[in-house]
């Protein structure tokens, strides 16, 4: 049996491991609610990230489904702390769109095959 909570929590750490490493190689990304809905309404965004311990949840209810009408993947993290962390915030971030992975595209692209 497969614990889900572990593949959870590997799929989260492999998240902001990637996040780490295109802020560190030059990579770029939308920072905010309102910056990640641009993007993707602007077809900017490669990967859209959203943390799950948002409140009120309306904020970022919206961000699966626009995120699905644009053909874009996105992925729920546990904690908008370490999602703000990863992208190199010393708050808290509800989410995040991956506009450019630079060197890191091979790691992207490993990461959105692995989410569907």
């Amino acid at each position: 049996m497969v614990d889900e909570a572990k593949v959870e929590k590997d799929l989260d750490s492999q998240v902001y491991s990637l996040l780490e490493k295109i802020r560190a190689k030059g990579g770029s990304f939308k920072k905010g609610v309102n910056e990640v809905t641009k993007a993707l309404e602007r077809s900017q965004a490669k990967l859209v990230v959203y943390a799950a311990d948002v409140s009120p949840k309306e904020i970022i209810m919206h961000l699966p489904l626009l995120s699905k009408d644009k053909g874009v993947p996105s992925i729920q993290v546990k904690s908008r702390i370490e999602l703000g962390k990863a992208a190199g915030m010393s708050v808290g971030s509800a989410a995040i769109a991956i506009t450019n992975a630079g060197e890191e595209a091979h790691a992207l692209e490993e990461l959105i095959s692995k989410l569907k």
